[in-house]
């Protein structure tokens, strides 16, 4: 009877140990985010905008399946999506979701204005038309930005690769790093990087993931760093000077890329001075001799 009685206290102490455990991790993971999250004033709202974004969602959805499309077409979109720094699934259907959206805002605005008053075909399809084609400019304009950034921001991504390989890491240790690095002053040129680290990691050879890189970005240095990089693992030439050629090379061509927008404002300033200035500077001097000239006329005419 003893037995069971101590059995019995036994397996009374451990249940409520272990309830008493469970209830204080409970009690402080409540606590930690408390302290951590937002405040009890806005507590609700990181689930109202949830909800908002979730209804968003499923009305894009809706409406991106009214858009006609074929899957070539919805190949070559989703790779411009990438170039623009947009991987997600969801991008796609966001970005024809926007199509039918912006069609819808710019007839409700010719509706509200009164211009279907005048000619109600010719407003609504070119409300139509650049509705269908707005989404289509602002992306060119990202991927544009973005790959200009990279253009920019490629020789301090060379000078952090000499500099990691001339410290002793490889070049695949040299890129994790050099993206570490510049995630915080240029996170474009750093994400790339990223995504070259991680299909190193999953297995694929350096000169395809390297490969995949300039073809997601589409620009024409990166490419031939892709290239120089390839010749340099195939021949066996150091990689250090190769990256530092190269760096100096960029910086050569945006010294060169500047100069020459430089030497282009001469020409484009004569559209502004023949049409802003000159008539001005006319007026000015000209305008009071043709003024005394008309007076010394119209006193000769009265005599």
């Amino acid at each position: 009877m003893s037995v069971v009685i101590l059995a019995f206290c036994g397996v009374f102490v451990l249940i409520t140990s272990l309830g008493l455990l469970l209830f204080y991790r409970v009690a402080m993971v409540k606590r930690i985010s408390l302290a951590v999250g937002p405040r009890k004033g806005n507590s609700t709202r990181p689930g109202a905008w949830q909800n908002a974004g979730s209804s968003f969602g499923a009305v894009v959805e809706t409406l991106e399946k009214v858009v006609p499309k074929t899957q070539a077409e919805v190949s070559v979109v989703q790779q411009r999506l990438i170039r623009a720094g947009y991987r997600s699934d969801s991008a796609l259907k966001y970005f024809y979701g926007s199509k039918v959206l912006a069609i819808l805002l710019l007839c409700t605005g010719v509706s509200i204005t009164g211009l279907i008053s005048q000619s109600p075909f010719i407003f609504y399809a070119a409300a139509i038309g650049l509705g269908y084609l707005a989404p289509d400019f602002w992306l060119g304009k990202k991927i544009s930005s973005r790959q200009s950034r990279i253009r920019l921001t490629l020789p301090d991504l060379l000078d952090l690769l000499v500099i990691c390989v001339e410290a002793g890491l490889g070049l695949d240790q040299a890129t994790a790093r050099a993206a570490q690095e510049l995630a915080a002053t240029h996170p474009v040129i750093a994400d790339e990087l990223d995504i070259v680290v991680l299909e190193q990691r999953a297995g694929r050879p350096r000169s395809d993931a390297w490969r995949h890189m300039a073809e997601r970005t589409d620009v024409a240095v990166v490419r031939n760093l892709v290239s120089m990089l390839v010749q340099s693992e195939q021949f066996g030439t150091s990689i250090a000077k190769t990256l530092r050629t190269h760096a100096e090379t960029l910086r050569t061509q945006r010294i060169q890329t500047v100069e020459e927008m430089a030497a282009k404002t001469t020409v484009k300033l004569i559209f502004p001075l023949v049409l802003f200035i000159f008539p001005c500077l006319f007026l000015v001097t000209l305008g009071p001799a043709i003024i005394l000239i008309m007076e010394e006329f119209h006193g000769a005419f009265l005599k």
